[in-house]
């Protein structure tokens, strides 16, 4: 079994994810903020961009949501 490294985007909200998935991609999943829940869910393969900050910032107090399926690009 082989594991496939995936894209995540944290924090994205606006002309940023369109310039961010002309040059990654699609992303795997979105995350609305960089919190405790998007951290457990990030495999140490995977790539991770921020639209600010970076994995070194604090996570928010409470978790959020995920965003299910990415806005057309």
């Amino acid at each position: 079994m082989s594991i496939r490294p995936a894209i995540h985007f944290v924090a994205f909200r606006g002309d940023e994810y369109t310039a961010a998935v002309r040059i990654w991609g699609v992303p795997d999943f979105i995350h609305r903020r960089w919190d405790r829940r998007a951290q457990r869910e990030i495999h140490p393969l995977d790539t991770v961009i921020f639209a600010k900050g970076t994995e070194r910032d604090e996570p928010a107090r409470f978790n959020g949501n995920d965003i299910d399926e990415p806005p057309e690009a």
